[in-house]
């Protein structure tokens, strides 16, 4: 008979489950829960960048405090747990790429390279190894299964917390071995469980940052990872007139507003990023509008292929922004593959984020997949002095 808590064939007590264990409140009480339960639970911790004992601080992921704690919890609930260092993988398959990204001009989402090339790839293969019928996180997210096989990822039951967005990524294969116990419970909820099993992380804050990036000065990683890279350029209109210099790209994003440094009569945005002339292009806010974007490594999760969704049900709902609420949108079909009609267009989006789909048909609960916004094309036409409509396409 299959589990209640992680839909699998066979009695907990003879089934191992590993539990991807990052020192925090959520994947403390993913281990308890399943403990409790009876499973045969082995807890992992990743070593993946450490700071040095000076920069550890509160919120900081996979330091040496969160290894402490993670190790505490393990103890607490009676489980095996092991500290495994993938700092030079992490390096390579999300820092060396994060700085890339943002070298080229893009906004990346380095938990999204994490989750898939590490926790769901790399973690994925360790708990086949030692014999693990699934791997457990405690991400805010709901996996279910299909009445005619293999799985389908959903939101969470708490729309504030949910992580879907970061998980896009995830294919059909791994969603097989994959289990989110938390998906269905709030935070509120999880704390009280934390308390319950008397663990020490039960108030712990959550952390805020990216990992490698605790003080949230990206642009400081960038420098010493990419020298040369924040070299100087200039900032100029939509019609290309120059109205100042900046000191690298990487220290803008799209949408921006404040650091310019202009002296101007009315608000200007940061429209796009040339990353090859180094140029920052700004405008007014309604240059900012975009009606459809163009992805690159898509990945689809949704029933049949992408071309059946096309064809037969192309209505969705997107997020461009993991803080965004999912908005009405259609796919389409592009000249460079697929494109994302945004029916009443978004503001701010920028190449390097994630844009996940999100089934129209079941009230938006279902993920669909996605892909990277490679570009953009703007809702509106900017105006030059003479009357000229200029494509603000980016």
């Amino acid at each position: 008979m299959a589990s209640n808590i992680l839909d699998i064939e066979g009695p907990p007590s003879a089934t191992r489950v590993v539990v991807a264990m990052s020192g925090g409140v959520d994947s403390s009480v993913t281990a308890a829960i399943l403990a409790e339960a009876g499973y045969d639970v082995v807890g992992i911790t990743l070593q993946l960048y450490d700071h040095g004992a000076a920069t550890h601080r509160k919120g900081a992921c996979c330091a040496g405090r969160d290894i402490h704690d993670a190790r505490a919890v393990a103890e607490r609930i009676g489980i095996s747990h092991y500290v495994l260092d993938y700092e030079d993988r992490f390096k390579q398959a999300v820092i060396d790429r994060f700085a890339e990204s943002y070298v080229a001009g893009e906004t990346p989402v380095p938990c999204v390279e994490c989750n898939q090339s590490i926790k769901f790839h790399d973690l994925l293969h360790t708990a086949r190894d030692l014999g693990a019928a699934v791997l457990a996180t405690g991400h805010y997210v709901a996996s279910r299964a299909l009445p005619g096989g293999g799985r389908a990822l959903y939101r969470a039951r708490e729309a504030e917390r949910d992580q879907s967005y970061f998980l896009f990524a995830t294919t059909r294969a791994q969603l097989d071995l994959l289990r989110f116990p938390l998906g269905d419970r709030t935070k509120a909820e999880t704390r009280e469980l934390a308390r319950r099993f008397g663990l020490s992380v039960a108030d712990k804050q959550d952390s805020q940052d990216i990992c490698f990036v605790p003080t949230g000065h990206y642009a400081d990683i960038i420098e010493r990872l990419r020298p040369g890279a924040a070299g100087p350029g200039e900032i100029v209109d939509l019609d290309g007139r120059v109205l100042g210099r900046h000191d690298g790209i990487i220290h803008f994003t799209v949408g921006q507003r404040r650091g310019l440094g202009l002296a101007t009569g009315s608000p200007l945005y940061v429209v796009r990023l040339d990353a090859a002339s180094r140029r920052v292009v700004v405008g007014p806010r309604e240059a900012l509008r975009t009606s459809r974007i163009k992805l690159r490594d898509l990945n689809w999760l949704g029933d049949g292929t992408i071309d059946e969704a096309l064809t037969h049900r192309p209505e969705v709902f997107v997020k461009v922004r993991s803080t965004r609420p999912p908005r009405p949108a259609w796919l389409r079909s592009g000249s460079s593959g697929l494109e994302i009609e945004l029916i009443a267009g978004e503001d701010g989006v920028s190449p390097g984020q994630a844009c996940v789909f999100y089934d129209a048909a079941d009230g938006q609960a279902r993920v669909l997949g996605g892909g990277v916004i490679a570009g953009t094309m703007a809702a509106v036409q900017a105006k030059d002095a003479r009357g000229v409509a200029l494509a603000a396409a980016r």
